[in-house]
């Protein structure tokens, strides 16, 4: 696309909570399209090690206006990545506000700094949690009306209206897209799930594989599913990243544009057969304890993933459970190497 290639000659890309997760990989994913790259986090959940020594780094927060708008500024910032805010799901339950706080009213703010500081580009990581508990049988579709039922989904959903409402009153367009279950690691091993006590299934799982924890709790075994455990769609991690560079392009070539997208494969996976695919690639038992729902839980959630693929031209490159699970066990042993 000519106007990316300009675009990307003229402009650096921020990435907020680039030191976590899945803002570490889409760092990565930027850096090997050719893009500069900027880095904003606060480091409670990301790590600085996280960042490549050659990406400029700033730590602090993104309700921080005064620091946005100096690195907006000094880094010359074209279009922003946000994937800083919270996601555990029953800790949403037990603590709303702090999730109104860190993924609604921070993400309000930098919205403004953005738009105040002439970025007009914006991809934001949603989440399928804004569907809630969907009626209807097979993958969800991103017409499917959203009804959250946890303030994690609340959250976010705020966003994308803040987002959509801006675009129109702007000159701003945006991606939300909207993860399902985010799982593995950079295949070349350059960053992975690295938080102390993560609830997501395989890095649980991994950890347990590898003597880190005693057993996995299986939290539910009476959902409507085929084996009783929650059954959901897992996308590995650096596909996830490079939709980002996709949408990123995308936004760009059609400044008046904007798009909300699922992330998912249109597939899931119980929870018996994840754990089931770790016994497999690690060759040992996995030691399973039953246990009731989680609040805020729902049954099944798998994508539709017609929109993504038609509008960006996604291909996924690593849609199999045993790479998804091999990719974080190789990472989780990596962090066991880091500590000793």
């Amino acid at each position: 696309m000519t106007a990316t290639v300009g675009f990307k000659d003229r402009h650096t890309i921020l990435v907020t909570g680039g030191a976590g997760y899945i803002g570490s990989h889409a760092v990565l994913a930027l850096k090997d399209a050719g893009w500069k790259v900027a880095v904003i986090d606060n480091l409670v959940t990301g790590f600085a090690w996280a960042v490549p020594g050659d990406v400029p780094f700033y730590q602090g927060d993104i309700a921080d206006g005064d620091l946005l708008a100096r690195i907006l500024s000094e880094q010359n910032i074209g279009g922003i990545l946000h994937f800083a805010g919270s996601v555990v799901v029953p800790e949403s339950v037990s603590d709303p506000l702090k999730y109104y706080s860190n993924n609604t009213a921070k993400s309000r703010s930098l919205i403004e700094s953005a738009i105040q500081g002439g970025v007009k580009h914006f991809i934001f990581s949603s989440t399928a949690a804004t569907y809630g508990t969907p009626d209807i049988d097979g993958p969800i579709g991103e017409t499917t009306p959203q009804v959250p039922i946890n303030p994690y989904g609340t959250s976010k959903l705020m966003t994308e209206w803040m987002l959509r409402d801006c675009a129109a009153a702007h000159d701003f367009n945006y991606c939300a897209l909207r993860y399902f279950n985010v799982a593995g690691a950079d295949p070349q091993a350059r960053t992975g799930q690295s938080t102390a006590g993560a609830t997501h299934l395989i890095k649980v799982a991994v950890e347990a594989a590898l003597g880190k924890r005693d057993n996995v709790t299986v939290f539910g075994t009476d959902f409507d599913t085929p084996d009783g455990t929650g059954v959901r769609d897992y996308i590995h991690v650096s596909d996830l990243a490079h939709a980002h560079v996709l949408a990123l392009e995308a936004l760009i070539a059609e400044p008046s544009r904007s798009h909300t997208l699922n992330c998912g494969y249109g597939h899931g996976y119980s929870v018996l057969e994840v754990l089931d695919a770790i016994d497999r690639v690690t060759n040992r038992k996995i030691t399973r304890v039953l246990a009731g729902r989680r609040a805020g839980d729902p049954a099944s959630l798998t994508a539709d993933n017609k929109a993504i693929r038609q509008s960006l031209g996604w291909t996924p490159q690593h849609d199999d459970l045993d790479t998804i699970v091999s990719h974080a066990l190789a990472w989780e042993r990596h962090l066991g190497e880091r500590a000793g």
